[in-house]
């Protein structure tokens, strides 16, 4: 049998009914477009975390427009039942998973780029769309989106969780990316959030609340966001050091001199071997920095010397380049598979990842404590960190059938945290709260604002209807 959920979550695990008359109003009102498959429905109970005893989601309804969104909501809402959107699946903290049942609302197939403005700098999209559909859609333009999590995650989920990765260190968060945002209340209602200008005082900043709520104050359905030009130039590079802490201040000083990097990557030396097994590089299997330059011809070749000089200086060396298109995107393409990579280095494992994230002056001081404790356990692991903005990912693998291995994993976790939390970080720095991290939460905010959380939750979603069990218990 597989190993139940933290026994800190087992008391808010408590199924509602679905009754019989809300599945037959579904199957009415949307025909085909709603199963109650067990396959399907165990395909929207699962995401990429490591929770594996939830049950999955008494129906699914596979939406094409947001009224098809509102009409779903409004029926369950009659009957009280929880709602839990679905993009990709691709999920890392539980976001998916209907902990006290309810019905699956997946909006993949609303996936359509419905407006390119590119003498404004933005595109307005469906949910589902993908982050590489939309780049695919604005490359004529000389323009992309640098929102960039790894996974082909969907825009609707990437604003849900307040996502980011390797290119946040210079064009920051999906919190500073989304302009606008259309939304289904509680209710069942349709609302707007923000617009396409580029700033407002317009009452409210309902679409910075909506961005990170994970679901549970109301549904996405369309999402206005900032596009960027494509750089006149594009550099990409890799450099091995003799220690991750050689890696980690390296960054630092690239961060402190003001160096406009667009993206820092660490991994250590397991995890590039991982990477090449699975990628079939030949990378040398010590800490790595890849690491990459927009901008001039003039301006890349500037930066790219300046953090040669500094990489030097803690020992950095192989720096090797990759300059066309092709090159570049092997190389990412490597890092963006370095979960998989890891996960497939031990047949049948489920990951307990990390997502802490520090000051830039205090990330030696958190992570070199952590690969200790992490080295000491005997756990497997890999290690893949955005530190250009201090957040980084442990990644600990264990049988989901072994209790002392989950135990040891979330030992490390909790341990981590705490760190992070004492120099001043966060729990999570683009994951997301979902589940696994409900009672950090409340440690990092404290107990005044999480009651606020809860009265804005209560306000607009009374029955609790919207994602429930998802940030703090309840």
């Amino acid at each position: 049998m597989n190993a139940p959920l933290p026994a800190h979550l087992l008391p808010e695990v408590q199924l509602r009914d679905v009754p019989d008359a809300l599945i037959a109003a579904l199957k009415e009102r949307f025909g085909a477009q709603c199963s109650t498959a067990l396959a399907v429905r165990e395909q929207h109970g699962r995401d990429e975390s490591a929770f594996t005893t939830v049950p999955p989601p008494s129906a699914v309804v596979f939406a094409e427009s947001t009224q098809d969104v509102a009409d779903a909501v409004k029926l369950a809402a009659a009957h009280k039942v929880p709602v839990i959107p679905f993009g990709v699946g691709s999920s890392l903290e539980g976001h998916l998973l209907a902990v006290q049942g309810g019905i699956s609302i997946d909006v993949s197939r609303m996936n359509r780029v419905l407006a390119v403005h590119p003498e404004d700098l933005t595109v307005t999209v469906q949910p589902g769309v993908t982050r590489k559909a939309v780049n695919e859609a604005v490359k004529s333009d000389g323009l992309f989106f640098p929102i960039d999590p790894g996974a082909d995650a969907s825009i609707g989920g990437m604003a849900a969780t307040r996502a980011s990765g390797t290119n946040a260190v210079r064009y920051g968060t999906m919190r500073e990316n989304v302009l606008a945002l259309e939304v289904v209340t509680a209710r069942g209602d349709i609302i707007r959030t923000g617009t396409r200008a580029k700033k407002s005082s317009a009452g409210y900043d309902l679409t910075r609340l909506m961005v990170g709520s994970e679901g549970t104050l109301g549904i996405i359905t369309e999402v206005s966001l900032k596009l960027y030009p494509l750089p006149e130039a594009i550099s990409a590079a890799t450099c091995s050091f003799p220690s991750i802490e050689a890696a980690v201040r390296t960054t630092i000083q690239i961060i402190q001199m003001g160096i406009p990097i667009a993206r820092c990557e660490l991994l250590d030396g397991k995890t590039v071997g991982m990477v090449n097994a699975h990628s079939k590089l030949s990378l040398r299997e010590e800490p790595m920095l890849l690491m990459e330059f927009h901008g001039s011809p003039a301006s890349v070749k500037e930066q790219a010397e300046m953090v040669q000089e500094l990489a030097a200086d803690m020992g950095g060396q192989a720096f090797e380049w990759a300059t066309t298109p092709e090159d570049r995107t092997r190389l990412w393409t490597a890092r963006h598979n370095a979960y998989f990579a890891a996960i497939q280095s031990k047949p049948g494992c489920r990951a307990i990842s990390t997502d802490t994230c520090v000051p830039i002056s205090r990330l030696a001081d958190c992570l070199l404590d952590s690969v200790a404790e992490a080295d000491a356990s005997g756990l497997p692991y890999f290690l893949v960190g955005h530190v250009g903005d201090g957040n980084f990912h442990f990644g600990y693998l264990i049988d989901p059938d072994n209790a002392e291995e989950r135990r040891i994993a979330e030992a490390l976790n909790h341990q981590l945290v705490g760190r992070a939390l004492a120099l001043e970080g966060t729990c999570t720095g683009e994951h997301g709260v979902g589940l696994h991290k409900m009672d950090f939460l409340r440690t990092e905010a404290g107990d005044g604002a999480i009651d606020m959380m809860r009265t804005l939750k209560q306000a607009l979603d009374p029955d609790n209807i919207m994602n429930p069990g998802k940030i703090f218990a309840g």
